[in-house]
């Protein structure tokens, strides 16, 4: 059964960090290109950062150098390191997946994320 599993939010004061973690399932990690979206409330969902079946990062602009992306190929996992914690990256994280050779894509069910003191 192809599933994203997110874990890792939670609250965490300003300046703080937190890492997410999605657990793929029933895909082929090296065939899809993985990222985390946030979505705040009353905002559209906007990509946080993305990894490639071959391991090349893109992130948004406004997070370089405070989040970073990586793979776990043994875990089959994607993480999601974000330090300097700001109360404007209050959103919730969902992982997804789109596949690199063909028009399908799959979501998890997205974690919360607080930043507050």
């Amino acid at each position: 059964q192809v599933r994203l599993v997110e874990s890792g939010g939670g609250q965490v004061q300003p300046g703080g960090s937190l890492r997410l973690s999605c657990t793929t399932f029933g895909i082929s990690f090296s065939l899809y290109t993985v990222g985390w979206y946030r979505q705040a409330p009353e905002m559209e969902r906007e990509l946080v950062a993305e990894i490639t079946g071959g391991g090349t990062a893109n992130y948004a602009d406004s997070l370089k150098g405070r989040f970073t992306i990586s793979k776990d190929y043994a875990k089959r996992t994607v993480n999601l390191e974000m330090n300097q914690l700001k109360p404007d990256d209050t959103a919730v994280y969902v992982c997804g997946a789109h596949a690199e050779r063909r028009n399908y894509a799959v979501w998890g069910q997205g974690t919360q994320v607080t930043v507050s003191s």
